[in-house]
């Protein structure tokens, strides 16, 4: 049988980049895009050295232990052991996660059992036939999605409904500090991109426009006029239409934001190029909050310190 190693090789750093990608989606942890190929690359090399070398010492239990190590420090660096070993357990699940679906789906699809005249056939043809191969390249991306669709949802259930966090808003590359309030009932999105909707009221926003500027806002809102937009916002403004409570259709003026931090617990969350709807009229009466906070918004961002 001939192994061709240049295509096991790029087949398992494949597979080492989604894994490692998923990771860093699931622990929520910035990482450049080189470290990510740095350290499936440093993955990948276990295929030669196992078929070159055998009996390296990276083929025994405490040699891939150490393996995992360097894979995880070469990849998201070292800035506490509690970070570091959080990663390195979260790495091992993912992979036996990815790997016991493909497994099962693998035996689910398979006959190893067959009755003929002759008697009980059983077949073991192994991961090493090209059928086996495609079978990976097939179903490995769709139960990588699969399960990071179902962690998102874990994720999604665990956020604090009903309670008030610190938020800081980033527009026009101003920041002001204000109160969100993590709304259950807040599940617009804008429909092309599929993105959370943050909507802020007006005592809030209007740190950041003039008189005139809010009230050529007010008049593209009420009349759909664009052209009385302000010109420095003209880029960064969209309408997203929403259904109300009554069943009515409408549209909702929203500025792109260039970042929100929130300072979730113990903490510190912070999404780029938000979109944040504009409330003309307060949200709360006693002032307690000024941001109606999208759920979505606490497990797509990114925790930068903690």
């Amino acid at each position: 049988m001939s192994i061709y190693l240049d295509v096991i090789w790029a087949l398992n750093f494949m597979v080492d980049l989604m894994l490692l990608m998923l990771v860093q989606i699931l622990a929520r942890k910035p990482v450049k895009r080189r470290r990510l190929f740095l350290g499936a690359f440093i993955a990948s090399c276990i295929v030669p050295l196992t078929i070159l070398y055998p009996n390296s010492f990276f083929n025994h239990v405490a040699g891939k232990l150490l393996y995992s190590v360097i894979i995880i420090f070469s990849t998201f660096g070292f800035k506490s052991l509690y970070r570091f070993i959080k990663l390195t357990f979260l790495f091992y699940f993912v992979s036996f996660a990815i790997g016991g679906g493909l497994m099962a789906i693998h035996f689910f699809l398979q006959r190893p059992v067959t009755v003929s005249l002759e008697g009980i056939i059983t077949f073991n043809q192994g991961y090493g036939d090209p059928v086996s191969w495609i079978f990976v390249i097939t179903c490995f991306p769709i139960i990588w999605y699969f399960t990071k669709r179902r962690m998102d949802e874990h994720v999604g259930e665990q956020v604090k409904y009903d309670e008030m966090y610190k938020v800081i808003l980033t527009m026009n590359h101003q920041s002001f500090e204000s109160i969100g309030y993590i709304d259950s009932g807040n599940q617009l999105v804008d429909p092309l991109t599929r993105q959370p909707v943050v909507i802020c009221d007006q005592p809030f926003l209007k740190q950041w426009f003039d008189d005139e500027e809010w009230e050529e806002l007010k008049n593209v809102k009420e009349h759909l006029d664009f052209s009385q937009l302000p010109k420095k916002w003209e880029d960064k403004l969209h309408l997203i239409p929403y259904q109300g409570v009554d069943g009515s259709h409408s549209f909702m003026l929203a500025i792109r934001a260039e970042e929100l931090t929130i300072f979730y617990n113990k903490e510190v969350l912070q999404a780029a190029n938000v979109f944040i709807g504009i409330q003309f009229g307060v949200l709360e009466r006693d002032g307690q909050y000024h941001c109606l906070l999208h759920p979505l918004i606490i497990k797509q961002s990114i925790i930068q310190s903690a």
